[in-house]
């Protein structure tokens, strides 16, 4: 009996210890009978939201995918480990939303939603004779019938969230001409800082860990993309759009495509693939599809995702 009670406080303490590092999505519209071993996905698009900033929109093709495991999960057409979205994750109660139209309005099919949390450690699992091992918990599933546009949500607690000084700036409900005038400046200016010695830009880069700026100023790609022509075009004013979230966060965008349309053309002149993927990655990332800004107590508007 003690033996059993000592085991079992270790195992306790063990299972305690662990801390969630990142929370994962997953998301699958699919046609087909959950018991046997594929699935069909549906064609169309998603749109990935967290805290309601559009973060990703993501082409779901019509394929075979299997369904695992006892609980039938389904291999996910769309998978969101949020982590990867940075400063948008907050401490305390988010939420990822996914949006999905499909190609085809009028067809019935099955949306899933599937979630779990990642923490630190591995747990080992025992059943009939048969062992594995896991770093995952807190998972669940959702399943809906579904036809036409189809919204699903989780919350998480994002307490693996990093606080960021802008979590805590004032939510903005409206914007009035002078914001929206500050912004188009904002767009404007972040476009002309392309341009030699790109010092701005290298600063961009720089706020993020992921990205290796020794590496890009050794290769010079920013340079020779320059020298090759591409250029940041400059949105129109009136082809922006803008939208509150319910925080502080608002989202920049332009009405149709990306925020800084680039010239395909211009790439194709930058030879060798080390260089054009090298620049893709660096203006992508100084340039994305749109812009998350906040504005601080001062009444600034400062890019924060």
């Amino acid at each position: 009996m003690k033996k059993a009670l000592l085991a079992s406080l270790v195992l306790w303490s063990h299972c305690a210890m662990a801390a969630v590092i990142n929370f994962e999505v997953q998301f699958t519209p699919f046609v087909g009978d959950l018991a046997m071993s594929n699935v069909q996905t549906v064609p169309g698009k998603a749109f990935i939201y967290l805290n309601n900033v559009l973060v990703a929109e993501q082409d779901v093709e019509k394929k075979s995918v299997p369904v695992l495991f006892d609980n039938r999960e389904i291999a996910a057409a769309i998978w969101v480990p949020v982590k990867s979205l940075g400063g948008l994750v907050r401490k305390g109660t988010n939420t990822v939303k996914i949006e999905f139209l499909p190609t085809d309005a009028k067809a019935s099919y099955q949306s899933r939603l599937q979630w779990n949390e990642v923490t630190d450690q591995v747990k080992e699992q025992r059943s009939g004779g048969a062992a594995s091992s896991t770093n995952r918990g807190g998972e669940g599933m959702e399943t809906k019938k579904s036809q036409g546009r189809i919204v699903l949500e989780r919350d998480f607690t994002g307490d693996f969230a990093t606080d960021l000084p802008w979590h805590k700036y004032p939510s903005v409900s409206a914007l009035n001409d002078e914001d929206k005038q500050k912004l188009v400046a904002l767009v404007k200016d972040r476009a002309e800082a392309f341009k030699p010695n790109f010092d701005p830009i290298y600063q961009l880069l720089g706020a993020k860990p992921e990205i290796q700026v020794a590496q890009i100023r050794k290769v010079g790609c920013l340079e020779k993309a320059h020298a090759a022509g591409v250029r940041v075009p400059i949105p129109d004013a009136a082809d922006l759009e803008f939208a509150t979230t319910g925080t502080a966060a608002v989202v920049i965008a332009r009405k149709s495509g990306w925020l800084y349309p680039f010239d395909e053309k211009a790439f194709a002149r930058l030879k060798g693939e080390q260089l054009q993927m090298c620049a893709g990655i660096a203006l992508s990332v100084a340039y994305p599809p749109r812009l998350v800004v906040a504005k601080t107590p001062d009444g600034r508007w400062e890019v924060v995702f």
